[in-house]
């Protein structure tokens, strides 16, 4: 595929991303995060499944459908993880916690992508690297769902006036 082809491509997810994530942070203000994050976890693994069927020399229908649902989930589970962290360690330290978390994660996705990296030398394909992403996103899922629900805390007063 042409690099200006790919390209276009990954700005489409880009696109489909910033929906996913504006839907996702409405259905976080309405849905339990942590039933939110189990189905963008799982269904992103079912999608990792089957995107070795779907990738191609040339652009083909299935790539659309593989784009529009991986753009839509792919930054979508930030609002629930947003939401589980303010929950868990209040308004005053969510935004540490949290930034944290994103640390974490991009440290996660740079050991992702070496370990992808090395099937990819090491075999001349991507093909084990797919499943191993879908299993680690079933993963998250079993470990989403072991989260104990915790009530929002009640804001805490730091002496400035509400407007």
């Amino acid at each position: 595929m042409p690099a200006t082809t790919a390209a276009g491509l990954l700005a489409l997810v880009g696109v489909f991303d910033v929906v996913g994530t504006i839907l996702s942070g409405w259905l976080t203000d309405r849905v339990d995060a942590r039933i939110l994050l189990a189905v963008y976890y799982g269904l992103r693994g079912v999608s990792l499944l089957f995107v070795q069927q779907m990738l191609a020399p040339h652009v083909e229908p299935s790539m659309f459908v593989f784009i529009i649902f991986y753009g839509l989930d792919w930054v979508a589970t930030v609002p629930p993880t947003v939401a589980l962290c303010r929950q868990w360690f209040g308004l005053e330290a969510s935004g540490i916690v949290f930034g944290w978390v994103f640390a974490s994660h991009m440290v996660g996705a740079a050991a992702g992508a070496s370990f992808a990296g090395w099937i990819r030398a090491a075999q001349g394909t991507y093909a084990l690297a797919w499943p191993v992403a879908a299993g680690l996103c079933f993963a998250s899922v079993v470990i989403v769902l072991t989260i104990r629900k915790r009530a929002l805390e009640k804001p805490v007063r730091t002496g400035v006036p509400a407007r």
